[in-house]
């Protein structure tokens, strides 16, 4: 082919690897690559703008090694004098040119040679992308400078389009990818939380009261029954939260003896006390910036109470056998099993601590009251020690009635309990009624779900006296007897209740 021909040929060629890939660096290689097989080109690279750097993105003719020598500052070297002024350069020798750095190293003999080197800018409007340098193009010394620089202008021009539109591609992916995962976390399952488990209306509340809390400064108190999982919820607010990344805490009020409680908190100096033979450093002062979770707080003693209410307000405090005042951001989670109400008017608990304290309550049901989650918290029990044990023990349709029907007194923790020690104890690979623990099958019955126990026909009489004073009308039984609406409907499907019926 004439030289015109083998241009528009090299041209077209270009032009059809940058629009067969969005990956910048496999397309530039491409086009260098392109450039020797229709040009002959010896040695050619594409260096690119980075961080006031000129980098080599793409190369022929270059090793690996050589290609990540080729770095320049702005204006330095021919690369880097192009790259900074938007110019291009024509060296026609570059043993004769001092400013010539061949840092790269690819021209052994760069003193002898005769080797004529042509820079251009890589341009996008009026905006330095990088530079497209290669040795001359074409062999025939009758062909001047002028129209290799012409070609290559025009092939840079390709160049330059085509990582404009990479990198705004890349942008939008990665605002994309930043997008998702916000939206994971703000769709957690939408009031639902990591290890919390909870389909019932109930948990949906709590869930709801989590994600609007989690953000905020305020303070949190938490009641519920023991076994509720009042700590996962108050990890949940943490984690959530812009503390995140911060320490959480805690500490059982219950569990320490209350001469070593106030160590515990507000930590002490050396020889404070017999026995302190170092400075150490309290709950308060570890979770700065963080979050404490203060679980079983009606526990706390009143001697102590007004030195938490004083952390509340003023953020601040010594630490025993110091005077000295330290200062702290800390969020305050608090959990109870008692009713502080009562203890406040029996004055066992502070009323301005107690107020303090509760600038958000969140209130967490005992089992018996959300019965829907009972099938999947046993389900995730079940997958959770199957795993730890290497074991594969399924629960049938007549023991999973009863756990249906018991109380849980101890609340979700007793539930977890007991599916551990049946996966660990069973010798079969199924949980059969006869294999529950005695109380559970006796409160149960061990019957199927068409018989009524004793127990059954205790809560039926309730359900239909309920239904009967409030006239049948489900929301005001519910509020009777204490449970949910939805909760009644499933008992008057479940025993068969309806109007006429006795």
């Amino acid at each position: 082919m004439d030289r015109q021909s083998r241009q528009l040929m090299t041209l077209h060629e270009i032009s059809k690897q940058l629009g067969a890939s969005l990956d910048l660096s496999k397309t530039l290689k491409g086009a260098m690559r392109v450039l020797s097989d229709f040009l002959e080109m010896q040695r050619g690279t594409v260096a690119l703008i980075e961080g006031g750097e000129v980098a080599i993105k793409a190369a022929h003719g270059l090793t690996i090694g050589e290609l990540q020598l080729g770095r320049y500052k702005l204006g330095e070297g021919i690369i880097g004098q192009v790259a900074k002024s938007g110019y291009p350069i024509v060296v026609p020798s570059i043993g004769d040119e001092p400013v010539f750095l061949n840092r790269t190293g690819s021209r052994k003999d760069v003193i002898k040679s005769n080797i004529a080197f042509l820079c251009v800018p890589i341009m996008f409007k009026r905006e330095v992308l990088g530079v497209l340098s290669v040795d001359r193009l074409f062999a025939d010394e009758s062909i001047s400078f002028d129209n290799d620089l012409r070609l290559l202008k025009i092939i840079a021009s390709l160049l330059a389009q085509h990582i404009k539109l990479s990198r705004q591609v890349e942008k939008e992916v990665q605002a994309l990818r930043a997008e998702r995962d916000t939206l994971k976390v703000a769709l957690k399952g939408k009031y639902h939380l990591e290890n919390v488990i909870g389909k019932s209306p109930s948990m949906q509340e709590v869930f709801e009261s989590v994600h609007r809390v989690s953000s905020s400064k305020a303070n949190v108190l938490i009641t519920g029954e023991s076994g509720t999982g009042k700590e996962l919820i108050a990890k949940a607010i943490h984690y959530m939260s812009p503390r995140a990344k911060q320490p959480f805490i805690k500490l059982n009020c219950a569990s320490i003896p209350e001469g070593l409680l106030e160590t515990e908190l507000f930590g002490h100096e050396k020889g404070a006390f017999t026995g302190a033979a170092s400075v150490r450093r309290g709950r308060f002062e570890l979770a700065n910036k963080g979050t404490i979770f203060l679980d079983e707080i009606g526990d706390l003693s009143l001697g102590l109470q007004p030195k938490i209410l004083r952390v509340l307000q003023e953020r601040e405090f010594e630490r025993v056998g110091s005077e000295r005042t330290i200062k702290v951001d800390v969020r305050i989670i608090a959990a109870t099993a008692k009713d502080l109400v009562r203890l406040v008017s029996d004055g066992e608990f502070r009323e301005d601590l107690y107020y303090r304290l509760n600038v958000v309550p969140m209130y967490l049901p005992p089992l018996r009251q959300r019965r829907e989650d009972i099938v999947e918290l046993t389900a995730f029990f079940l997958n959770k020690f199957n795993k730890e044990n290497s074991k594969e023990v399924q629960i049938s349709q007549e023991a999973m009635n009863s756990l249906e029907e018991y109380m849980w007194p101890g609340n979700i923790r007793e539930l977890e309990n007991m599916i551990e020690r049946l996966v660990i104890m069973l010798p079969d690979k199924i949980v059969h009624w006869r294999d529950l623990p005695a109380n559970i099958r006796t409160m149960s019955g061990g019957l199927s779900a068409h018989r009524v126990t004793p127990l059954n026909q205790v809560e039926r009489e309730g359900i239909l006296d309920a239904l009967k004073a409030s006239d049948w009308v489900y929301a005001k039984a519910a509020k009777l007897l204490g449970i949910t609406p939805r909760q009644i409907i499933y008992k008057v499907k479940k025993y068969g209740i309806g109007r006429g019926i006795s």
